[in-house]
């Protein structure tokens, strides 16, 4: 995990939607907050496009940030973001401390690789289907990853990926996994693709007993 993300944040005192829309305005910044930690929320102004180009970073989403108030570091993660419905701007902000000895509740960002070298889409003509997009975590802020790997390479026709074949990182553990088997959810299948030789084989074969059964009614 690297260490790119830091935020200049001043405190806020003026408060209310009317200080808000100032600051958006007028100012180009975004009010936000940080939270957690046993410690007092702290209202405080971001500057509205250092923070929307930390946006354009997948990895932002996910990742321990060093947020610095009145000269003062805390690490923190994204919480939540409010955006405008219509236009490109991010109107608030929530931001969560972080401490080095608690487990984080995470979504990280799954990564498939070698789709186009998939042997059940390339040699045998299936569909890749994504199932996810994310997973759950539980871990320390040292052990987060930016991203999980999902490899493609060897998945055949028919096959699947469920949490239980994806390789974690050291010290990361599944969320779903932790509640038991049944709740080893699917991550990604080979798919036949519709209307293909064998589906019409398997239209053909059901027809036949169809009319065998229609044939056994009449009698």
């Amino acid at each position: 995990m690297s260490d790119d993300f830091k935020i200049e944040a001043t405190l806020r005192d003026d408060m209310g939607k009317g200080a808000s829309r100032r600051l958006r305005r007028l100012e180009g910044n975004i009010p936000a907050i940080v939270y957690g930690s046993n410690k007092k929320p702290a209202n405080i102004t971001l500057v509205h496009k250092d923070l929307m180009k930390h946006l354009e970073n997948e990895a932002f989403y996910s990742h321990i940030i060093s947020l610095s108030i009145a000269g003062k570091e805390e690490d923190v993660i994204l919480k939540d973001l409010q955006r405008h419905p219509a236009k490109d701007i991010i109107l608030h902000a929530d931001f969560l401390r972080v401490s080095k000895t608690k487990k984080l509740h995470m979504q990280v960002p799954l990564h498939f690789i070698n789709e186009d070298i998939c042997h059940g889409a390339k040699m045998e003509g299936g569909n890749i289907s994504h199932a996810a997009s994310q997973l759950d975590v539980t871990c320390l802020p040292a052990n987060l990853p930016e991203f999980i790997e999902v490899d493609l390479a060897d998945l055949k026709l028919g096959e699947n990926i469920h949490i239980s074949d994806l390789t974690l990182p050291k010290g990361v553990e599944s969320v779903s996994l932790s509640h038991g088997a049944d709740h080893d959810l699917l991550i990604a299948a080979i798919t036949k693709p519709k209307g293909s030789a064998s589906d019409d084989e398997d239209e053909e074969e059901a027809a036949p007993a169809a009319e065998d059964g229609e044939e056994a009614g009449k009698e």
